[in-house]
């Protein structure tokens, strides 16, 4: 019958192998959170819920929560999901840099410092980035402070993937399975991935940006422009990485599998690349915006118009009603001058078929 080691035998009550499960499972639930909230930002940017709740570190004055009414709409919920996420996020980032730190190995040496130091990163950046969501609210959603609490969150899903492999892979000096040339091109490749993540916030700052649907410009460049010098950088961002799967595919395997690795995770990036590619068609796509809203956000870009971009779906008094809305904006003093109009031309085979059956159009066409 085995005995259980007293409990002297443990390091604050806990076995080694169980603060080693603690710390690895803790490494791998901040990678996932980062990633996560990544996600819950890109539901608040295509909500446009940016501003459901109107201050910080409150939703609203005096509550911390959405406050249900009759005109709630879904805007605060996903704003206060994505706060959640981050509280959440904070809890995960204070374990991991308590157990990365604390950690001493039951067997061999202890982690190096440096190994320790980036367990600290995680918890720093995601207090940063608290500040940073306060000062985006405050700040209206000014599109600098947007991007730049975007790129960091990107920093972070960076640095907790290297936390976990280091975690996994251990203090030892790197072994290189692959030549000069490929690590070289891996180098070309991590460069390219940043200068295109940095131009597609530039494109979507100069476009309608996150969260806001009512303010159509706000990065004082060419969005046709910007767009087109990103997309050069993904085709050059592509081509780095077919080059690097040919030279991956021609390199043997060191017998242990991390070149067979590597191939796979580098076929997964080109899929991934690709896929995100086919979703979108020019510096307007995939903004946060309704199927009818696109018609003045494409006339904006055309005639490089800055300010509010919007539309009004009120049937047949839509354009009388646009009119009016201009002129009151002018009134109110929000805007000097303003393009406003309407059209009607619902020229679908739905649309069609439908009226077609209510008999309110000609059957002979």
């Amino acid at each position: 019958m085995a005995l259980t080691p007293p409990i002297a035998h443990y390091r604050g009550g806990v076995s080694p192998s169980t603060r080693s499960r603690l710390s690895g499972g803790s490494i791998l639930a901040n990678l996932i959170g980062q990633i996560v909230i990544i996600g819950t930002g890109g539901a608040v940017r295509l909500t446009g819920s940016g501003l459901g709740c109107s201050t910080w570190p409150e939703c609203e004055p005096g509550n911390f929560t959405p406050v249900w009414h009759e005109a709630t709409s879904i805007q605060p919920f996903v704003e206060f999901g994505n706060r959640t996420v981050s509280a959440v996020l904070v809890v995960i980032a204070l374990a991991v840099a308590v157990l990365v730190w604390t950690h001493r190995p039951s067997a061999g040496p202890a982690r190096s410092d440096a190994f320790r130091r980036l367990g600290l990163v995680p918890l720093i950046g995601v207090l940063i980035q608290a500040v940073i969501g306060g000062v985006t609210v405050r700040a209206n959603l000014h599109p600098a402070i947007v991007g730049s609490h975007f790129l960091i969150s990107a920093a972070l899903v960076w640095v907790s993937t290297l936390l976990l492999l280091r975690w996994r892979e251990g203090d030892g000096a790197p072994a290189s399975v692959v030549g000069p040339r490929l690590r070289a091109l891996g180098t070309v490749i991590a460069v390219l991935a940043v200068v295109v993540v940095v131009l597609g916030v530039l494109v979507t700052g100069s476009g309608p940006h996150s969260g806001d649907s009512e303010v159509g410009y706000r990065f004082a460049v060419d969005p046709y422009l910007t767009a087109k010098v990103h997309s050069v950088g993904v085709w050059l961002f592509v081509a780095s990485v077919i080059a690097l799967l040919v030279g991956l595919h021609r390199t043997l395997d060191d017998g242990e599998g991390h070149v067979v690795r590597a191939r796979r995770r580098t076929w997964v990036l080109l899929a991934v690349t690709f896929a995100r590619r086919s979703g979108r068609s020019g510096p307007g796509a995939g903004r946060p915006a309704k199927l009818y809203q696109r018609s003045a956000r494409e006339i904006s870009i055309s005639l490089r118009l800055r300010g509010i971009s919007h539309v009004l779906s009120c049937g047949c008094t839509s354009s009388t009603d646009a009119i009016s809305y201009a002129a009151s904006l002018i009134r109110s003093g929000e805007a000097e001058i303003l393009l406003s109009g309407g059209a009607d031309a619902c020229v679908t085979p739905g649309m069609i078929f439908g009226f077609s059956r209510m008999r309110a159009v000609s059957t002979h066409y």
